[in-house]
């Protein structure tokens, strides 16, 4: 990748580091992960108080009460974790139905599904860290003991969930996170302080017992009986029998490099499947119209496959790598042709989030990503706990023939996914893109960025963004070239230009230098992204 190459226009240059680096949507939690490697901590370590500390710093995208998805590079080799958690064991959709619904709800218990990000925390300090739970967790508590100012993207989509929620919310199971996110009766402004003691607490609690208590102790119960106040479906077996999965990462070999993502039931398999299509076209040196158009086809290809058959591994009616195999992919490309299609799921042959990276002196690197869904979630908070509960429950399919369709203990189709690159079996480095369902489509533009198109990490972050919405419809940013929009438009394409950046994701990346190991880090100019380093 050329590091002098920046023809985007950005709030900063590519970061270079020699000792270790964490880059993340908010640069106090960027800071705590830096701490934790200064005191000896290793990018696991890091990794899990940055995680930590976003649950105080950005609520509005992840908390104590969601889901984790990591990949972890050590000792040479790659591991997956997969923390999401499963749907209760007495839910079905004739009980959901019984009560008087047509389609699973947004907010309230009912897609409550139970929440693995503790549990994610504690496997991988178990397993790579080396310094105590209790030490790579006090930052965080300190931030939500004490209370920091809120930085500016968090503050508008604060004040935007305030505005939704203070109109949505309406029953008293709801009293606790207003309570919580709004102790005065309104969003806090950006610079405001803001704290919350109950989450410290929590966290303690969490450190204390490396996640027990939030699973089979005072948390556990608290939770429960929460749940079962307000006729909840998730009780405490539910929490109690929950493991964290690792897992295989799975790959695809993309003009000279792996690209690696963790397994179904996350979405990673759509990116991988549209880059799968696109290896087949070949690409020039700079992006032009039928270059977008056909990473547009291919994504929207690879996301009716992914939304045709991706759920719960043990329930897939299709294997991935079925999925990823050649026949498929040149037969889904076949499809690609000077028109925008309508996409329509193939036959296979048989056979809200924040998303950070981190990078140590010792070769360890790590991506993770963490979710509470669709901003705060389920808009339920345990009373006294800042546990703010996640809603993937609601990514569940309410038709029955489906095979997404909502069961008991049964993990839905994921939006989080972090990516890794490898080249040769040594790694290159961690990258994501959180935002829904922008996530596969961010994946496959920042590594086509950085592969086909040469581009640092900050340029292949900061370059225009395109995101495919459904139909033949696709958003452009601002910044997009006016006259490839224009090209897309005669392809058939419906181009609208948004001036929310925000929409079209929010990404991290470090790469180290194969010669010198240098790290080589890019944060999102979209939020308020930053990167701490030495």
């Amino acid at each position: 990748m050329d590091y002098l190459h920046y023809p985007y226009p950005s709030r900063r240059m590519v970061t270079f580091a020699a000792n270790g680096m964490v880059a993340t949507s908010q640069p106090l939690a960027a800071q705590a992960g830096l701490d934790i490697l200064k005191k000896g901590g290793n990018a696991i370590d890091a990794a899990i108080a940055t995680a930590a500390c976003l649950t105080v710093v950005e609520p509005t995208s992840n908390g104590i009460g969601g889901d984790a998805f990591a990949i972890v590079w050590t000792n040479g080799k790659l591991y997956g974790l997969n923390a999401s958690g499963y749907s209760p064991k007495s839910i079905s959709l004739e009980a959901v139905k019984e009560r008087g619904y047509t389609e699973i709800p947004e907010h309230g218990w009912i897609p409550v599904t139970v929440p693995g990000a503790p549990a994610a925390w504690a496997a991988l300090s178990k397993r790579f860290g080396k310094l105590p739970l209790t030490e790579v967790l006090k930052p965080a508590i300190e931030y939500a003991e004490n209370g920091y100012p809120v930085s500016p993207t968090l503050g508008k989509y604060w004040q935007a969930a305030f505005q939704t929620y203070k109109k949505t919310l309406k029953g008293p199971e709801f009293a606790s996170w207003f309570a919580t996110f709004a102790p005065n009766g309104r969003a806090p402004k950006i610079g405001e302080i803001w704290a919350s003691k109950a989450h410290a607490k929590t966290l303690r609690f969490i450190a204390e017992t490396n996640a027990e208590s939030f699973y089979r102790g005072e948390l556990a119960e608290k939770i429960a009986a929460y749940s079962k106040q307000y006729n909840g479906f998730l009780d405490i077996d539910d929490l109690a029998e929950y493991e964290v999965e690792w897992v295989e990462p799975i790959s695809v070999h993309y003009r000279g490099y792996d690209v690696w993502e963790i397994p179904p039931n996350g979405q990673g398999l759509v990116a991988l499947m549209a880059l799968n299509i696109m290896k087949g076209f070949a690409v020039p040196e700079a992006p032009t119209a039928e270059t977008y158009h056909r990473q547009i086809e291919a994504m929207k290809l690879a996301f009716a496959d992914g939304q045709a058959y991706i759920t719960d591994r043990k329930h897939m009616e299709h294997r991935v790598e079925e999925l990823l195999s050649e026949p498929f992919a040149e037969m889904r490309r076949a499809l690609i042709g000077e028109e925008a299609l309508l996409p329509k799921p193939g036959t296979p042959p048989k056979g809200g989030t924040v998303y950070l990276a981190v990078a140590d002196g010792d070769g360890n690197m790590v991506s993770f990503i963490q979710s509470n869904y669709m901003g705060f979630g389920s808009g339920l908070v345990v009373p006294d706990t800042g546990i703010a509960l996640q809603n993937r429950g609601h990514n569940f399919s309410f038709d029955e023939n489906h095979v997404n369709r909502l069961a008991p203990r049964k993990k839905p189709y994921h939006t989080i996914i972090p990516g890794f690159l490898t080249k040769g079996n040594e790694p290159v480095g961690p990258f994501g893109v959180m935002g829904g369902f922008m996530q596969p489509q961010g994946h496959l533009q920042v590594v086509m960025n950085t592969i086909d198109f040469h581009l640092n990490p900050q340029a292949a972050l900061d370059a225009p963004r395109w995101q495919w919405i459904e139909g033949k419809k696709v958003l452009v940013e601002h910044h997009f070239p006016h006259h490839i929009a224009q090209a897309l438009e005669r392809k058939g394409h419906e181009i609208h230009v948004s001036l929310d950046s925000g929409t079209f994701g929010r990404g991290q990346i470090i790469w180290r230098d194969p010669n010198t190991g240098v790290l080589v880090g890019g944060t999102e100019p979209r939020t308020d992204g930053a990167i701490a380093a030495w």
